[in-house]
């Protein structure tokens, strides 16, 4: 049996059975209520290593399991990815913009990773390379991604203990004045970014723009994106939460997951990868100084 996706339920949970609790869990893979409940009947949900069903209670520190479809057929999408490291355990890709990491779509990087890395040699290699975290649709920038069980469910723990450490860059609209934490709940659920200016250029079109540091503690759907918007400082880009001002016609969303440290699942060493951001972010910003300076009377 291949495990997609593995979940340690956290302390502190509500009474709650595994056809309410799994939906939640298992999001990514299966999008429906009606799609957990169908795997759950088929065999494919375990809890502490059993088969569980639909009635089975949850409790704090059982390890919930959603196993492949043997029935299913493995896609591939043949999609060349950047590598930027990768050794039998665990790969970092850098996403580009414009590809959804995983789900019902064929077109997804989570599909283009048998294509782009080498299977794991381990004995409990994953069947297809997995994705550990998401990055949204248009941004663009490092993802994590497990070749094993054993990296899955370690990185998997880090991600919950938040001690996996992100830094984003990001353009913002309008002139950030002094760099802070933000620490606003996003659907109910505690969420804090902290943000640090690296420089405001002068632009015609939008007055002032920012490029900051964005570090996320919690990781919050949309949460930068959200978090920059509710202090008046939407990402350059963003047709969700901007406006049609923030808009720079088909230039996509200037936001660029830069940097992650994590300990390695296997040697537990402290792990920095760093890349470089996006061409589009410094030739923005190069264009729209010299624009001002050349038009601005």
């Amino acid at each position: 049996m291949n495990t997609l996706h593995s979940h340690i339920v956290p302390q502190g949970i509500e009474k709650i059975r595994l056809q309410e609790y799994a939906p939640k869990v298992f999001k990514v893979y299966i999008p429906s209520n009606s799609g957990v409940k169908k795997a759950i009947k088929l065999g494919r949900v375990l809890a502490d290593g059993e088969i569980a069903q639909t009635a089975t209670w949850i409790n704090a520190g059982q390890v919930l399991e959603l196993i492949e479809d043997p029935n299913k057929q493995e896609k591939v999408y043949a999609y060349n990815l950047e590598i930027i490291f990768e050794d039998d355990h665990i790969a970092i890709v850098n996403k580009p913009a414009g590809i959804t990491v995983s789900g019902n779509k064929f077109k997804t990087i989570a599909n283009a990773l048998p294509h782009n890395l080498r299977k794991s040699t381990q004995p409990d290699a994953l069947s297809k390379p997995t994705p550990v975290h998401r990055l949204d649709n248009q941004t663009s920038g490092i993802l994590l991604i497990a070749k094993t069980k054993t990296a899955q469910i370690e990185l998997g723990k880090q991600f919950k203990n938040q001690t996996i450490k992100k830094k984003y860059c990001a353009i913002v609209i309008g002139e950030v004045l002094k760099s802070r934490i933000i620490n606003s709940p996003i659907e109910n659920k505690p969420s804090e970014t902290n943000f640090e200016i690296i420089k405001v250029v002068k632009s015609l079109k939008y007055k002032e723009l920012t490029c900051l540091k964005a570090f996320p503690k919690t990781g919050r759907t949309h949460q930068i994106r959200i978090h920059m918007s509710s202090i008046g400082h939407p990402i350059l880009g963003d047709k969700l939460y901007g406006n049609p001002e923030t808009i720079h016609k088909g230039k996509g969303l200037f936001l660029c997951a830069s940097e992650i440290k994590f300990l390695h699942p296997k040697s537990f060493l402290q792990t920095t990868i760093k890349i470089d951001v996006p061409q589009k972010f410094n030739s923005l910003l190069a264009r729209e100084k010299r624009r001002w300076n050349t038009y601005n009377f």
